[in-house]
Formats: structure tokens, sequence, C-alpha cells
């Protein structure tokens, strides 16, 4: 796969994430310490000090924090689900490079 077209499908999938996670943190039937994790993780995907692998992995160790809150409606943490798969996706893609 070409540099050009990894970064491109990075992109992609950080957008997709950060729109899920997007939706938790402005979800106010969600409580307001899960909706401020989610927001977090979604500005750490943005962090131009680390590669995309590294920033992943700091989203998920946030959510995993949070993922097991009693709080947390059911929907919402198949959200949390859902981000994280995607995200130990761009976690791998940097251990390929």
């Amino acid at each position: 796969m070409s540099e050009e077209s990894q970064s491109e499908s990075w992109e992609a999938k950080r957008d997709n994430v950060v729109q899920i996670l997007e939706s938790i943190a402005n979800d106010t039937n969600t409580p307001r310490n899960i909706r401020r994790v989610a927001k977090a993780a979604s500005d750490t995907l943005f962090d131009e000090k680390y590669p995309p692998a590294i920033r992943a992995a700091n989203a998920i160790e946030m959510i995993e924090e949070i993922i097991n809150d009693p709080n947390m409606p059911i929907f919402t943490r198949t959200q949390f689900w859902m981000a994280i798969s995607i995200l130990e996706v761009i976690r791998s893609m940097g251990k390929d490079t």
C-alpha cells in the first residue's frame, strides 16, 4: 500500500471514529463524565505530536477507562465498542510501517 493511500485510509477511519465520538459527546442523555471522555478521545486523534498509531492507542486507553461505567447507556457502550474496533485497525496500521 502506498504512503498516500495509507494516509487517506487513516484519515477516513479517523473521521469515522470522530463522528461516533462526537455523537456521544453531544448526546445529552449520556452522563457528563462519559461525554467528556468521548470529546477528549476525539481531540486526541488530532494531536500532531504523535503518529496515527499512538493517537489511536491513546484514544483506546481513554475509552477503556470508562467503558464499564454502570451509568453508561447501552447504546453508548455499543458506539464506544464500534469506535474501539476502528481504532484498533488504525493502531495495527502503524505496526506495519
